[in-house]
């Protein structure tokens, strides 16, 4: 949930306001200390991990490894979710990150159909076909953490705080049941699905890579999972370049729905999912991104609503290939989530056709913007400017690769 104050400015840009003024240099002291003492317990019980690390192959990925392996002197265990819907591009960089930083990596694969048959499902109950991204990234690793007995989650960047501003920076959010439930779950277990008259096809099997351990056994362990961006200024922009120069991550060369070629570039299905969220609210993955620049002062708010009127309401083109995995017409995709529309945002002229009632772009001279306007500063507004030191080529988002 993200609130405006009296002067219209939202709760993730008053988050982000507040860290200048945050002593990083204590907080890096404070997750210094806090690796330090999982380190001498992990050695004390002969464990061969100190850590585990949530992964996809993207620049989050890198960063929390980079952190863990090469600063702190961790020894994590790599843990994926494999959701199925991977770019070529997402694979390669997952495999980079491998041998960059030489860890050991445990991957959970879903199988084809379940995939099917949970989007199918998640389409028409939530309008997403990516509910077991979620699900699965944030019940694997506690699973993985109970099994190999290593009571340490690295998490990075804390979203619901960092872009919605939903939680302050003194409460250094940490991960827990209940985020995962009601955020990424969307309030969703395995049980509720199973019990769902609507269900129809998904069965125990399909979703028992979702349970989530019991609480007697995260007791036993002590799991605990922490943010890294609670510790470190993030900043995932010069992150990224260092990353590419250092570490030889890869961008894409474009994204069908934002101007920002750096993320979700292991997620084939980002740009659909992204559209669902159109179709539902009026907005995208160019507003989230363009929030960001502005807050960053690398970009206008001008600039900002320029990108989101050529991006958010684009069809991707991907999403043809996805109609065709989930044996779909375009109608009965469009069908699927018409329920679900914000009535504040859409409207149906007559019986048949979508049309916007309002969007950002009709707000661009509103009263008060230049009260709380941020400058842009002199950081070059060019998302990549790092190149790698050996030559590769680019990958696009444009298909996906199952296994």
């Amino acid at each position: 949930m993200i609130l405006f104050d009296e002067k219209g400015v939202c709760s993730g840009c008053r988050y982000n306001e507040q860290r200048p003024k945050i002593d990083w240099q204590e907080r890096e002291k404070m997750l210094r200390d806090l690796l330090e003492k999982y380190k001498a317990e992990a050695k004390a019980r002969g464990s061969t991990y100190d850590c585990i690390i949530p992964v996809s192959g993207g620049k989050d990925s890198h960063f929390q490894t980079y952190l863990m392996k090469e600063v702190y002197k961790m020894n994590p265990l790599l843990v994926t979710f494999n959701h199925g819907f991977n770019t070529e591009l997402g694979v390669r960089n997952l495999t980079n990150l491998l041998n960059q930083f030489n860890c050991h990596l445990v991957r959970f694969t879903l199988n084809p159909e379940s995939i099917r048959k949970i989007a199918r499902f998640m389409l028409k109950k939530i309008g997403d076909i990516t509910w077991h991204y979620h699900a699965g990234i944030t019940t694997f690793p506690i699973q993985m953490a109970v099994r190999y007995k290593v009571p340490l989650v690295i998490w990075g960047e804390q979203g619901f705080a960092d872009m919605m501003g939903m939680y302050r920076h003194e409460d250094m959010l940490e991960f827990s049941e209940k985020i995962r439930r009601e955020h990424d779950m969307r309030g969703l277990e395995p049980e509720d699905i199973l019990q769902d008259p609507a269900n129809k096809e998904l069965t125990a099997q399909d979703l028992e890579p979702f349970v989530y351990p019991s609480e007697e056994e995260i007791e036993s362990i002590g799991v605990r999972g922490i943010y890294v961006s609670n510790f470190v200024p993030w900043n995932a922009k010069k992150q990224t370049e260092a990353l590419i120069k250092d570490y030889g991550f890869e961008t894409a060369e474009k994204k069908e729905r934002t101007f920002n070629i750096y993320d979700k570039t292991d997620d084939a299905a980002n740009a659909v999912h992204d559209y669902l969220r159109y179709l539902k609210f009026g907005y995208g993955r160019a507003t989230d991104d363009a929030s960001t620049e502005i807050r960053y002062q690398r970009m206008t708010r001008e600039e900002g609503i320029s990108q989101v009127a050529k991006y958010d309401s684009l069809r991707p083109a991907s999403l043809d290939k996805f109609l065709k995995f989930l044996g779909m017409t375009d109608q009965e995709f469009l069908g699927n989530i018409d329920h679900l529309r914000d009535p504040q945002i859409w409207e149906k002229d007559g019986k048949s056709v979508w049309l916007v009632k309002d969007s950002i772009a009709k707000h661009i001279n509103d009263k008060g913007v230049d009260e709380v306007r941020l400058p842009k500063g002199n950081e070059s507004n060019k998302f990549i400017v790092s190149t790698k030191k050996t030559s590769y080529s680019r990958g696009s988002d444009d298909g996906f690769v199952l296994l």
